[in-house]
């Protein structure tokens, strides 16, 4: 390993771990697209081309929180409940059942954006935050 992020994979694979630096890179960039697309496109063109648009950040949310999940020893599967809870949420939490997503939102940044990755190798395969030395 070289150190190196393979950014295409990061964004359309959900195989394998990710450390926390590059989650939160993908994570932020991820979020700032999906700011700057709705800030953008009038309500109109929202609703037309966002047909295109969504799957594909949602394709890649889900590969990166993957990825994250994995490295914390944990299913892929979880991102399905966060993206759920995003969904819901976005772009203001506004009644008791947003609420209780938005503690699902609190716990996967806590869980995936605080806290280290399990040391060593997992089920998913290797700690990518570990170098290899020559």
């Amino acid at each position: 390993m070289s150190g190196q992020i393979d950014w295409a994979e990061l964004f359309f694979s959900s195989t394998g771990r990710v450390a926390r630096t590059p989650f939160l890179v993908a994570a932020s960039l991820l979020t700032a697209l999906a700011l700057v697309y709705e800030a953008a496109m009038g309500p109109s063109l929202h609703w037309l081309t966002g047909w295109f648009v969504y799957p594909g950040l949602l394709f890649s949310a889900a590969c990166v929180l993957s990825k994250r999940l994995h490295d914390r020893g944990r299913s892929g599967w979880i991102a399905a409940i966060i993206i759920l809870a995003l969904v819901v949420v976005w772009p203001i939490p506004a009644g008791f059942l947003d609420f209780a997503f938005a503690i699902v939102i609190v716990w996967a940044a806590v869980e995936l954006g605080a806290m280290s990755g399990e040391q060593g190798a997992n089920r998913y395969g290797p700690n990518p935050a570990k170098t290899v030395q020559a």
